[in-house]
């Protein structure tokens, strides 16, 4: 924690600079993807993959957790989230013989990573990496390398490279589907991400000030953006936050919500939407702090109660809308808390696991 005079101004972070430059990274992004998206989705279509595998740690396997969604919901294929030290520590061998295999990096050179990323490629998987650094060791190992091009980011909390991340998995999606809507939501999204950027979120930033404690909720294709804002609770703002999906928090740990306690939810505008909100209510009967970000009105909301949320091109594009948002409330809540978002203690930019 700093001396509230020795911080920045918001709009002079690191986080808050390199976050705002989201919607220009992710047209220029999706200009330069554009033939290697559209052959490695043709190939998936012609090879159809028996499942998918994604391995990835921090921000990144937030960014996985949108992927199995995304795939899953638009595509049907199987997806799941393979566990790293699994190869890297038991170097314990897996059955991948033509799985679609996704690393998802930013820095692409943690041990564990590339480690898994060798192991599924001898047993026959395809692997395809995300990654920010191109000349990194995990895109010199990957049969395809999809860039973020996300460029440098120097804030320790990353923004711009996690939505690039989203973005990259989107545009995958799309080609691999490669249906009109999906596809048309592509070139709408930039201008989405400028509009939710200037949302107004203040009502979360002066509610959480002296919170101890909260719930972050999302589910489906919304649960990878409760996970990132809980992280970043955490780590630019000393805040302790759970993510949980909607559905999963009534096993057990909504035991905890009662009068006062802040919940954040994200309400998905899909057929998810409905069961958010009606939590969100249930919640708020017991005296719960419950604010929600939704494109559509939610009926149980007080005054402050109501986030608005950037209307999508399509549902899957918007948890991508959620987190820029958050993003730029996020900084001013951390610089109100007496924290630096740039600096978090003990973490640095890069980090390496085995």
């Amino acid at each position: 924690m700093n001396d509230s005079a020795s911080l920045p101004a918001a709009n002079a972070t690191l986080m808050f600079q390199e976050a705002q430059q989201t919607a220009d990274v992710v047209t220029a992004q999706y200009a330069r993807n554009e033939a290697t998206i559209a052959r490695l989705a043709a190939d998936l279509r012609a090879n159809p993959p028996p499942f998918v595998v994604t391995c990835a740690r921090g921000s990144s396997d937030h960014a996985a957790t949108y992927a199995k969604y995304l795939f899953e919901t638009q595509l049907g294929f199987v997806t799941a989230s393979a566990s790293p030290s699994v190869g890297s520590v038991y170097e314990a061998r897996q059955q991948l013989k033509d799985a679609l295999y996704i690393v998802i990096s930013q820095s692409g050179k943690s041990p564990d990573l590339l480690h898994n990323a060798r192991a599924a490629a001898a047993a026959g998987a395809r692997v395809v990496a995300f990654v920010n650094v191109e000349d990194s060791p995990l895109a010199e190992l990957a049969q395809t390398v999809i860039p973020l091009h996300a460029g440098p980011e120097r804030s320790v909390a990353a923004t711009k490279s996690y939505l690039a991340s989203l973005a990259a998995i989107l545009q995958l999606g799309a080609h691999w589907k490669d249906e009109g809507p999906l596809r048309e939501a592509l070139g709408k999204l930039p201008d989405s991400l400028r509009a939710a950027w200037q949302a107004d979120w203040s009502a979360l930033t002066d509610g959480l000030v002296d919170a101890h404690n909260l719930f972050v909720l999302g589910r489906g294709l919304g649960l990878a953006a409760a996970q990132e804002a809980a992280l970043k609770f955490k780590e630019t703002c000393g805040l302790h936050a759970e993510a949980y999906s909607s559905a999963e928090v009534k096993h057990g740990p909504m035991a905890l919500v009662g009068p006062g306690f802040p919940v954040l939810c994200f309400a998905q505008p899909d057929e998810t939407e409905a069961g958010t909100l009606a939590l969100a209510k249930e919640f708020r009967a017991r005296g719960a702090q419950v604010w929600v970000a939704a494109e559509h009105a939610d009926p149980s909301a007080g005054p402050g109660q109501s986030l608005a949320l950037a209307k999508a091109p399509h549902p899957a594009c918007s948890p991508l809308l959620t987190i820029q948002s958050y993003y730029r409330a996020i900084n001013a809540l951390a610089l109100r808390r007496g924290f630096n978002p740039d600096v978090p203690p003990h973490l640095n930019k890069v980090t390496e696991t085995v």
